[in-house]
């Protein structure tokens, strides 16, 4: 299993769009064959930039994802608002303590 890691900025305006979106997208983004973990958290000190976590347990599985039409519905809706480019990393958790 590894994280992807997303940071999302928007302009101002367009953040409750994002949220808005975001909620009715969620559960079936969740339920994608694979994703075990969805998280969004939003940066302390810029309201407007967003941080998605999500836990896959193949690379093919974000793979897939990304080749699907919900994340086209997702992704095409969601890019309009940027204020900057996202940025993403795939990750290997390396330490959890709890």
């Amino acid at each position: 299993m590894f994280v992807r890691i997303v940071k999302l900025s928007f302009h101002p305006e367009h953040r409750a769009a994002f949220l808005a979106n975001f909620d009715v997208m969620k559960d079936q983004i969740r339920n994608a064959p694979g994703n075990r973990l969805l998280e969004l958290y939003q940066d302390k000190s810029d309201e407007n930039v967003f941080f998605t976590y999500s836990y896959w347990e193949t690379e093919a599985d974000l793979e897939n994802y990304r080749q699907s039409a919900l994340f086209n519905d997702v992704w095409t809706f969601t890019k309009k608002l940027f204020n900057a480019k996202p940025e993403a990393w795939s990750v290997d958790k390396v330490v959890s303590l709890a």
